[in-house]
C-alpha cells in the first residue's frame, strides 16, 4: 500500500527583480515538510537579479521577460502560468506592476510583500519616505494584489520600531529579518483558508 505523502502542494511562481532573499528564503520554506507551497517557477523582468542564481542552486526553472513591453511579457508569462499549472504567484521584490488585465486573467491568487505598513507609503522609496516624516515606527506587509497599487487585502503586518539614528539602510536591512518569518507564515494563513 502506498503511503500518503500529506496534502498535495500548492504549485507556486516567484517573481523577482533583484537580490531574491525572499526568494531564498520561500525556496527553503517550500522545502520543510509541511510547507503548503513548491515553488515551479521562477519569473524576472531583469537578466542580471543575482536572484536568478537561485534556479541554479534549487534547480527551479526561470523565465526572463523584457517588461518594457508590457502586455507581451504578460500574454507569455500567464502561457507559463497555465502550462505549469501555478495556482500561487509570490511577489517578493518584484518591480513592475501587474496590469489589470493580468490580475484578471490568472486564476490563482497573488500575494506581495510590501516594506511599510500599509495603507502607508505605498508604492517606492518607502523608508526614505518613513524616515524624513520621522515615523516611530515602520514595517512590513504581506497583502492580496487587486488592480490598485498596495491595496489589496492585507493578510498579515510587522510592526518594527525605529531607531534615533535610522538610515534607510538600516531600516531596509532590519524590516527584511521580518519579511522573511512574515511572508511564509502568510502564504500559510491564506492557503489554510482555501
Amino acid at each position: 500500500m502506498v503511503k500518503s505523502i500529506g496534502p498535495k502542494k500548492i504549485r507556486t511562481a516567484v517573481f523577482i527583480s533583484g537580490t531574491g532573499s525572499n526568494l531564498k528564503n520561500l525556496i527553503k520554506f517550500s522545502l520543510k515538510k509541511r510547507s503548503p507551497i513548491e515553488i515551479i517557477l521562477i519569473i524576472s523582468n531583469n537578466a542580471k537579479a543575482k536572484g536568478l542564481n537561485y534556479s541554479k542552486i534549487y534547480k527551479i526553472k526561470k523565465k526572463i521577460y523584457n517588461y518594457n513591453k508590457i502586455k507581451i511579457s504578460e500574454t507569455k508569462t500567464l502561457k507559463d502560468l497555465k502550462s505549469n499549472d501555478i495556482k500561487l504567484i509570490c511577489l517578493a521584490g518584484f518591480m513592475k506592476i501587474l496590469s489589470k488585465d493580468f490580475i484578471r486573467k490568472f486564476k490563482g491568487k497573488i500575494l506581495n510583500i510590501h516594506p511599510s505598513l500599509l495603507p502607508k507609503y505605498r508604492g517606492l522609496k518607502t523608508h526614505e519616505r518613513v524616515i524624513k516624516n520621522k515615523e516611530k515606527y515602520s514595517g512590513c506587509t504581506v497583502h492580496l494584489v487587486n488592480s490598485k497599487l498596495d491595496s489589496g487585502k492585507i493578510i498579515l503586518q510587522k510592526k518594527v520600531k525605529l531607531s534615533k539614528k535610522e538610515t534607510p539602510y538600516s531600516l531596509r536591512k532590519k524590516i527584511l529579518k521580518h519579511e522573511h518569518i512574515l511572508y511564509p507564515r502568510a502564504i500559510s494563513k491564506i492557503l489554510a483558508n482555501l
